[in-house]
């Protein structure tokens, strides 16, 4: 019985990114059950794309019964927005399973993850704009949602960057601006209007991304040209060990955290404060964390400009 729960145990492992970037709810609730649906959704031939577009429109959905003053019609969003979450892990796990990880798929993930909390932060000022209160929620859930941008933003960065350059199996998930660029201006509007949205969407928010790190980005691409691309064990190490100790505290910027203040505070009636907990917190952290990483990578520049010159 134990061989067989630990082989098990290994094939929903094979799933994750990696071990060390996951979450404690990650390990033990969303990736088992994005693994059963994984699996599920293999037998019946379904696309990681259309199972990302799913997870978008439960979100969507649940964003919207946020709306209501009514606990028990926010509890049904809850459920709604736990089971967005649940799809949303198993289009990834579905993707590795079936070995059909795709540029594609990483695009309409990022996408579909964006409009589940554009519809949050819609419906929740609505919720107060109709009910009377100042026209200034707006632009309180303006900051928060463009708070929320940057702080997933870096977070997914940060976490991306991290496999590329500790496990052999994530290079193909960490895209470059220069690279869209180049494939955005291969596409035209009239062939292919959608692939050219979308690809000009996700260069935006990869170019965003390279702006809040540009140390990290340098790291990147001065190991590129030194190694062609491939990490020598002893900076892959060095990464490592400088890196890990704030996984945890990148993984507070991912979405977990944010539903479960979330869901506290619909069933205490104030989810208001969700935007405050964006605002100041989370931005707090966000700057702590950059500020960290990016000195640690300005010393990862260093010491490959210091081996690059005495090669």
């Amino acid at each position: 019985m134990s061989e067989q729960t630990e082989a098990l145990r290994s094939r929903v492992e094979a799933t994750y990114k990696a071990r060390e970037v996951e979450g404690v709810l990650d390990l033990y609730f969303y990736r088992p059950i994005g693994f059963w649906l994984a699996q599920f959704f293999a037998r019946l031939k379904i696309t990681p794309a259309a199972v990302s577009l799913l997870a978008g429109v439960c979100g969507v959905i649940a964003g919207h019964f946020y709306f209501y003053r009514d606990l028990r019609i926010n509890i049904v969003g809850m459920v709604l927005h736990v089971c967005s979450n649940a799809l949303d892990n198993a289009d990834g796990q579905l993707a590795r399973l079936t070995r059909r990880q795709s540029r594609e798929g990483r695009i309409v993930d990022s996408i579909a993850d964006h409009v589940v909390f554009a519809s949050i932060y819609v419906h929740l000022v609505l919720r107060y704009a109709l009910a009377g209160a100042s026209p200034a929620i707006w632009f309180l859930g303006l900051a928060a949602g463009i708070s929320h941008a940057l702080q997933g933003a870096a977070a997914d960065y940060y976490r991306s960057t991290y496999l590329y350059f500790v496990t052999n199996g994530a290079r193909g998930e960490l895209d470059s601006s220069s690279e869209l660029r180049a494939d955005y201006r291969k596409l035209t509007w009239h062939q292919r209007p959608w692939d050219k949205l979308l690809l000009a969407l996700y260069w935006n928010f990869t170019r965003q991304q390279e702006i809040l790190a540009p140390h990290l980005k340098k790291v990147r691409e001065l190991t590129g040209q030194l190694f062609q691309g491939e990490s020598p064990d002893w900076l892959r190490t060095r990464y490592q060990n400088l890196a890990s100790p704030t996984l945890k505290s990148w993984r507070l910027l991912m979405t977990n955290t944010r539903m479960l203040v979330l869901f506290v505070l619909l069933f205490i009636g104030q989810p208001i404060y969700y935007f405050w907990f964006e605002l100041i917190p989370l931005n707090l952290l966000l700057v702590y964390l950059v500020t960290r990483q990016e000195h640690m990578a300005e010393s990862l520049v260093e010491v490959a400009e210091r081996w690059g010159n005495s090669a």
